[in-house]
């Protein structure tokens, strides 16, 4: 058995593990996800993917332990960005709280069975085509820098998203949820609900942000154990991080500036391979870290500046 068949192996052994005991003992079909439970959740995942650096280290190096580390920080972080817009999708289907974890649930595990599909023929294109890891990077860096300057806060209109009008279009679909079904029947024909029309635009939803997240992951490593488990790791944490900070997204109004930063290092670091310069992976990671916890620290610190002065207009007014 080589090296990369056993780390398949016991990849795909933790990850059935992890999942049985996320839906088996962490949750339930219907429960109601409170803070506590998601934090221990998100830590659940984060600690799992961060023990399974370990193992990459053992079995290929410090320096693969350190681009798989690397790529799982920028793809988690990127996973940021699907919790704003699946907050949006749940809010306009008027989908039920106590659907959100199930829902969440089979939406993510669609959408890792299409990256997977994108990734493979990523690294076969790329494996025949080199020249096509400049495009992503030339993709990373148009990204980064619409990123940085686009707004949260811009409104969405789903109503017109291109998933939503092709289901509307091709399907019959019906504006309930079915007590959480996908499908209900009335008067003899059968009709697709809310709840399937949610799943399916959050799988394709993420498969968008895939088209930025997948390039970043090749600028940093091209080996496909690091490609295939950061990713896959990442997507699988989005469930319990929806719950955590579906409440605080704005909290972390400037971790899209960070991002964007990261994705345009990333972008130029493809880029100068052209000229023969090579960036060593530690310094990817050292500038990753600093861009991510900086963008944080900055948009918690601007947070509570902004909260201020409204505490204190309410004071003055109790006075």
């Amino acid at each position: 058995m080589t090296t990369d068949q056993l780390t398949y192996l016991a990849f795909g052994g933790v990850l059935i593990l992890a999942l049985v005991f996320d839906l088996g003992l962490l949750s339930k079909k219907t429960s109601h996800i409170t803070m506590r439970k998601a934090l221990m959740q998100t830590i659940f995942w984060v600690t799992l993917a961060l023990s399974f650096m370990f193992f990459v280290w053992y079995e290929y190096g410090r320096e693969i332990a350190v681009e798989y580390l690397s790529a799982y920080l920028t793809e988690w972080s990127l996973s940021i960005d699907n919790i704003f817009v699946f907050i949006l999708i749940f809010s306009f289907f008027g989908v039920k709280e106590k659907y959100y974890a199930r829902v969440l649930l089979l939406g993510i595990l669609m959408a890792i069975i299409l990256r997977v599909i994108f990734i493979t023929i990523g690294i076969a294109l790329v494996e025949r085509f080199h020249w096509l890891l400049y495009i992503f990077g030339v993709i990373l860096l148009i990204t980064g820098v619409k990123m940085f300057s686009a707004k949260h806060d811009e409104e969405v209109d789903l109503s017109k998203n291109k998933v939503y009008n092709f289901l509307k279009r091709f399907l019959p679909l019906v504006p309930e949820d079915g007590d959480g079904k996908f499908t209900v029947r009335r008067d003899g024909k059968k009709y697709y609900t809310t709840i399937f029309v949610v799943v399916v635009m959050l799988a394709t939803t993420d498969i968008v942000f895939a088209l930025d997240s997948i390039p970043a992951v090749f600028g940093i490593s091209t080996h496909r154990v690091v490609i295939y488990t950061s990713n896959i790791f990442a997507v699988l944490g989005l469930r319990s991080l929806f719950f955590l900070l579906k409440g605080a997204v704005g909290k972390f109004s400037h971790l899209q500036q960070g991002i964007a930063v990261v994705l345009v290092f990333i972008g130029l670091k493809m880029l100068a391979e052209i000229f023969h310069v090579k960036v060593p992976v530690y310094v990817s990671l050292l500038v990753i870290m600093v861009c991510l916890t900086a963008s944080v620290l900055y948009s918690i610190y601007v947070d509570g500046r902004e909260s201020e002065p409204l505490e204190e207009g309410q004071d003055t007014d109790l006075h």
